[in-house]
């Protein structure tokens, strides 16, 4: 991962993903690079291009608020990936927030243990840190110490889990991006996508787009081995007092569907599992 530049891996990256009809331009002749040339950006963002390649090489790294709302119109940004882009030079590094440790508030751990659906908690960068019956019995990546991300590209099982596993994996690593903000040097993020870049092609590709995009509400499509096919509801809801970094997770499905009466056979399955547990105290990566 290209720490010392992340502005210009960024535009380059998002450069490259459009295409000169999105943009009016009609390709002629043979064009040696993926997406726009910097001179076709430059000219649409009214810059010149000279500017643009010292964005792009990383010999000018403080643009106006203006120029960067420019490029994001010439890139096709959307409100996410543009604040991202503004937040990559306007933003200091959060090097005291790396210090906190994430830990879940004993009345969420309370919360997620009365929860009858699957519901676990998971921190900035996916780690899993607390869980209900339900979540374990969902899924075994779904337990605390567990990592979303690790599973998602590492373990197998967890590809025949989701029967969206290609459209999921491409907006986890976009959510990613997201969490981490303009914070790209933070060990514990560096750490993790060196892993996964080295052990997931999917990944280091999908990382290597700078896609941006926060992590909301969807539906999840799933496969599960006990109970069959699983449409659910995946709502994510920020933990109070942790300044967005936790987020709750549950799953839930319409009431009355086929996927309730799936569901709840999977809770009469887990009833005889323990009860909701917690990762340790600690942040992950720190012993």
């Amino acid at each position: 991962m290209d720490n010392t530049n992340a502005l210009g891996a960024f535009l380059r990256a998002r450069r490259e993903l459009v295409r000169p009809e999105d943009v009016g331009i009609s390709p002629r002749g043979l064009r040696r690079v993926p997406g726009l040339r910097r001179e076709e950006v430059a000219t649409l963002a009214g810059i010149s291009s000279d500017y643009y390649l010292r964005l792009e090489q990383g010999r000018d790294r403080n643009p106006s608020v203006q120029v960067l709302e420019a490029l994001a119109h010439v890139l096709r940004l959307d409100a996410d990936a543009t604040a991202y882009l503004i937040d990559l030079v306007l933003t200091p590094s959060r090097r005291a927030e790396r210090l906190v440790a994430e830990e879940v508030p004993a009345s969420i751990l309370h919360l997620v243990d009365e929860i009858p659906m699957p519901a676990f908690v998971v921190g900035k960068y996916f780690d899993v840190l607390a869980a209900n019956r339900m979540a374990r019995a969902l899924s075994p990546n779904m337990s605390p110490g567990a990592n979303r991300l690790r599973a998602a590209f590492l373990d197998p099982r967890e590809r025949e889990l989701h029967r969206d596993w290609s459209s999921a994996t491409v907006g986890v690593v976009a959510q990613l991006r997201a969490a981490a903000g303009p914070d790209i040097d933070d060990p514990r993020l560096a750490a993790l996508v060196q892993e996964l870049s080295l052990k997931s092609d999917r990944f280091r590709n999908l990382w290597a787009r700078h896609e941006v995009r926060r992590r909301e509400s969807a539906v999840s499509l799933l496969r599960h081995p006990e109970v069959g096919d699983l449409d659910l509801f995946r709502d994510k809801l920020a933990v109070s007092g942790t300044d967005g970094r936790l987020l709750l997770v549950v799953y839930h499905a319409e009431p009355g569907s086929r996927s309730a009466r799936s569901l709840a056979l999977l809770g009469s399955l887990a009833a005889g599992a323990p009860d909701n547990a917690a990762a340790p105290r600690h942040a992950p990566g720190e012993r």
